[in-house]
């Protein structure tokens, strides 16, 4: 298992990029806005289910590198962080520009649920950005002092598999809220360029952590 300090920090990264508007969030909020709330919960489901398979995917293959390749665990680990710091810095440097812009709702065509949440598992399987995120997102928080392959693969997939999970509350309430949550958060653009400027140096943060230790047990 991973250390609990490292499964904390990933449960709070993830929710601040999965709290913060993008892609799959319009996604969600079109399919419940434009079709129903069955709809948005229903594409929720897919997106989540699509982020696990790829989760787990993406732990498998890079527990088979780390085996193979050790060193590259430390690498990877700098790597990981420094990508880290540039989603942070790009959810800062972006926070202004991105409050000014409305919310909106895309058209969508009806689905049936099945329909939504095969969609939702295709777009998250094959999204290039993903899976780089995941690829690149993970190895910060792998300790490799635990030493043995069957050790660093249940890290990568526990630490994999918790990403997904973190958007579902979020995609809960845009399901539920829809249109009234898009309209206050389009009255409310302080607040997004805050929560945008908190959650980048939250990120970064966290990055500076896994190698100092100076808010909690560094990875």
């Amino acid at each position: 298992m991973p250390p609990f300090d490292n499964i904390i920090a990933v449960l709070v990264a993830g929710f601040l990029l999965s709290a913060t508007p993008g892609p799959s969030m319009l996604y969600v909020l079109s399919r419940s806005v434009g079709q129903s709330r069955s709809a948005g919960l229903a594409s929720a489901f897919g997106l989540a289910l699509g982020g696990m398979v790829l989760a787990v995917a993406t732990a498998m293959g890079l527990a088979q590198v780390f085996a193979k390749l050790p060193q590259i665990v430390e690498f990877l680990k700098y790597v990981g962080s420094g990508y880290l710091v540039w989603l942070g810095g790009n959810m800062i440097l972006g926070a202004h520009a991105g409050a000014q812009e409305d919310l909106s709702v895309r058209t969508v065509g009806r689905k049936s649920f099945r329909g939504i949440i095969w969609q939702g598992i295709v777009v998250e399987v094959l999204n290039p950005k993903t899976v780089l995120f995941f690829a690149l997102f993970l190895p910060p928080f792998v300790d490799a002092g635990l030493g043995q392959h069957a050790d660093i693969q249940t890290q990568l997939l526990v630490l994999g598999v918790l990403v997904p999970l973190t958007a579902i509350p979020s995609d809960i309430i845009i399901a539920y809220l829809g249109g009234t949550l898009a309209q206050n958060l389009n009255n409310h653009r302080k607040f997004r360029e805050c929560f945008a400027w908190a959650g980048g140096l939250a990120l970064i943060a966290i990055a500076v952590n896994l190698h100092t230790g100076v808010l909690f047990g560094g990875g």
